[in-house]
């Protein structure tokens, strides 16, 4: 009813975390809106699971195999942030080490493994001085032969901290990953594949790794991550297609990651695979809007051509009939534009500037067919959290104001984001940026402000119950 009210005559994509109510939802709409006139090969590709929340879950079943190493460093760090004067000392130790840092230490929070990573990404450029204050702070030392403060763990050492670097470097894959995928301001959908293929990898060696909390921790991954994805063949095929559409990658791109993954005779199944379904996807497109392409006529070439004479830099017009006459002879044997598409040699990898949109939009005339249907499945959403719910591992909770708005004000709302947002300049993007920056930090900030409220009334309440401070927003 609310999409017949706004007009939507047809859904390409819903994009969803995996409750199981959603799964519901998503088969009553395959049904309802099966013969509106927008929908695209009867709804096949409509669920679209965020990956985000997927990666979550995968990240969540890994942290339970935490090690001890990184339950010292947590300790040493709340030790050192629970009271001004401990935070004093640690200042003027790192002064005599002569360390300089512009970091300060942030304490993990048990409802947020991104925390984790952020907490010892500032920890272990500390190492040294944790280590001296073993020997001069003998506060620091008694906190830890207290089995009530550190569960008996003791403090922590060199091998900890190197233990801890080991375990860092694979949370930073799913922090930076996550982050992508939850950007509101850019394409998300061809950058999919890129993140999966590098955590894949990742997880494949850790496996083999002679580590047992690492491998452990690998494995636990691998299992969520096929229950979810497979081996490629539970992932919706729009992402894959999104991968061929990004004219730095294509097909090949395609079958080198799965050879490197699962071996050339996956590889193949599944490049064949996408292969029949982009050309049904792309002949229910010409089928919608097949235009007409007008050939240069025998004279319209001949004028072409006389261009080079008097021209100011013949060499360069030279230069492009010669393009011209190479794309011409790649084309022959194609019978349509996808088929010219992916003849042609991919775009270099090595622009950072490139901008996928942008290609398609000055390839428009080319390919008139192909970038309608780019621009359909670039803007595909593959998250429907912000970066800052990403990491969350605790439930979801919808207040009553917010799940009692009505479809007009959800309109509004949405609309007037929309419009405020296109009036503004380019460098929107930017203070965007910034300003989750400020707001992830702020975050931090406070955090860490109760925790040591916490810490300090815990230390104050000898032998009575421990003050506990729940932080929900």
């Amino acid at each position: 009813m609310c999409l017949r009210e706004w007009g939507v005559d047809g859904i390409f994509t819903l994009t969803v975390d995996n409750a199981s109510s959603n799964g519901t939802t998503i088969k009553f709409l395959q049904t309802v809106t099966k013969d509106w006139k927008g929908t695209v090969l009867e709804h096949e590709f409509l669920h679209m699971r965020c990956c985000a929340h997927i990666l979550n879950l995968i990240m969540g079943d890994g942290l339970k195999e935490i090690d001890a190493s990184i339950a010292r460093v947590s300790e040493a760090v709340r030790y050192v942030k629970s009271s001004p004067n401990r935070n004093q000392t640690f200042r003027s130790i790192m002064e005599r080490l002569g360390i300089e840092s512009k970091c300060l230490l942030s304490l993990d929070v048990p409802t947020r493994w991104n925390s984790t990573y952020l907490m010892l990404n500032t920890a272990e450029k500390f190492e040294k001085v944790f280590l001296r204050m073993d020997f001069e702070d003998d506060s620091y030392s008694s906190y830890f032969l207290n089995k009530e403060n550190s569960g008996g763990l003791g403090s922590p050492y060199g091998v900890d901290f190197q233990n801890c670097r080991t375990f860092m470097g694979f949370l930073k894959l799913f922090y930076n990953a996550t982050k992508k995928f939850s950007g509101p301001l850019y394409v998300t959908s061809n950058t999919f594949f890129d993140e999966m293929f590098v955590i894949q990898e990742n997880i494949a060696h850790l496996i083999k790794s002679q580590n047992h909390l690492l491998k452990n921790m690998a494995t636990k991954m691998e299992a969520k991550f096929e229950k979810y994805w497979g081996k490629g063949d539970k992932i919706n095929k729009l992402l894959y297609v999104a991968v061929v559409l990004d004219p730095r990658k294509k097909m090949r791109f395609l079958k080198f990651s799965f050879s490197e993954i699962y071996g050339d005779e996956v590889a193949n199944e599944m490049v064949d695979l996408v292969g029949n379904f982009m050309a049904r996807l792309y002949d229910d497109y010409s089928r919608v809007d097949s235009p007409n392409v007008v050939l240069p006529s025998e004279n319209e070439r001949t004028h072409m051509e006389g261009d080079t004479v008097g021209c100011s830099d013949p060499y360069a017009m030279v230069n492009s009939r010669y393009e011209r006459f190479l794309e011409v002879e790649k084309s022959i044997g194609c019978s349509n534009e996808m088929e010219k598409y992916l003849a042609k040699n991919c775009e270099s990898r090595r622009d950072v500037k490139f901008e996928i949109l942008g290609w398609w939009k000055a390839n428009s005339d080319r390919y008139p067919v192909l970038s309608k249907m780019a621009r359909d499945v670039l803007a595909v959403p593959v998250s429907t959290v912000a970066s800052e719910s990403a990491f969350s591992t605790g439930g979801c909770i919808l207040d009553p104001f917010r799940s009692s708005l009505s479809p007009l004000i959800v309109q509004n709302l949405v609309c007037a984001q929309n419009w405020l947002q296109a009036h503004v300049p380019i460098s929107f993007r930017k203070s965007k940026d910034e300003m989750e920056a400020l707001e992830d930090e702020f975050h931090e900030l406070v955090l860490n402000q109760a925790t040591t409220a916490a810490s300090s009334s815990s230390c104050s309440n000898k032998g009575g119950t421990r003050t506990t401070v729940n932080i929900d927003e």
